[in-house]
């Protein structure tokens, strides 16, 4: 038997997003027409502008004392930029903004999951001749759900964070799509499962995006090492006969997709399908004739099809 193919996955579809350099532990970007720069501990190796193209309009400096298991810090905004501004991939519109925790209310590398998801909602949609039923899981601000809907799936957005929905109803909103059939649930994941499973409703397609440490909104406490498995476990009961693919990215714990990748095999032991799995990874676009392309990873993911 051989081991798991693993693949670095990416997408090439952004004109409003650009990992424009990387290196000494930062990563420089542009959302929009502003810029950015965020810590990157991936990037241990020199970037490849010069200092004086690091110039931006936010920079998140994390707390002297920070760990692995917390990105509390602080921006250093210019005064010219925004609260939020408009940004588009393809043609979901959605609004960009900088939090507490480093990013800016979405994460760019998950649009070749988007991407990923509609093959399969349109492959389901031509063999069934109906909307598949889609379950987002730590749904945060809905592109996902979002990018789905307008591909033609009918989807449950679940997340714990009462600010997370209201993000997504901002989304929904600038997308046009108020109108799309989308349910935005605030609940606990693993709760949401456990009466989804006794109501014996099933969904055509799965995406999961689970924190590290999380509370749902009744002090419910999530912590990835220990629930992660029976969660999944449960999930994969909701599958329909006719389910089409489970998705799930897994940011910032000590390990491999390879972690990820025998979590979902051993939980769809008796689905037939297919199984890859990697990294999820930006291009970054300081490339002349002297150089080659350079990634930076950013979540492990695996992902079951069925076709």
């Amino acid at each position: 038997m051989t081991a798991p193919q693993l693949t670095i996955v990416t997408s090439t579809d952004w004109h409003d997003y650009e990992l424009l350099d990387s290196g000494n532990l930062k990563k420089l970007e542009r959302f929009g027409e502003f810029r950015f720069i965020r810590p990157e501990p991936q990037a241990m190796w020199q970037p490849r502008l010069d200092s004086d193209a690091w110039v931006a309009d936010g920079m998140f400096r994390p707390d002297k004392n920070e760990t692995d298991n917390n990105d509390s810090g602080g921006w250093r905004l210019s005064k010219n930029l925004p609260d939020s501004w408009q940004m588009r991939y393809q043609d979901l519109r959605f609004l960009a903004r900088p939090t507490p925790f480093r990013h800016l209310g979405f994460f760019p590398e998950q649009a070749a999951h988007w991407n990923w998801c509609a093959d399969k909602i349109q492959h389901f949609q031509q063999k069934h001749d109906r909307r598949p039923r889609i379950l987002n899981l730590f749904a945060y601000s809905g592109l996902a759900s979002l990018h789905a809907a307008a591909t033609g799936a009918e989807v449950t957005h679940v997340d714990a964070s009462k600010k997370a929905i209201a993000q997504a109803f901002e989304n929904r909103d600038v997308c046009g799509l108020q109108h799309a059939p989308i349910r935005f649930i605030t609940d606990d994941a693993s709760g949401f499962v456990a009466r989804e499973l006794r109501r014996q409703r099933t969904y055509d397609g799965i995406i999961m995006d689970p924190p590290k440490y999380g509370r749902g909104p009744k002090g419910e406490t999530w912590r990835i090492e220990d629930d992660l498995r029976p969660l999944l476990q449960h999930t994969t009961d909701l599958l329909s006969q006719d389910a089409v693919f489970l998705l799930l990215t897994i940011y910032a714990i000590r390990a491999s997709s390879l972690a990820a990748h025998y979590a979902l095999e051993d939980t769809l032991k008796d689905r037939h399908g297919q199984i890859d799995s990697g990294e999820l990874a930006i291009e970054e676009t300081a490339l002349n004739e002297q150089t080659t392309r350079r990634y930076v990873s950013q979540a492990n993911f695996a992902r079951w099809a069925a076709y």
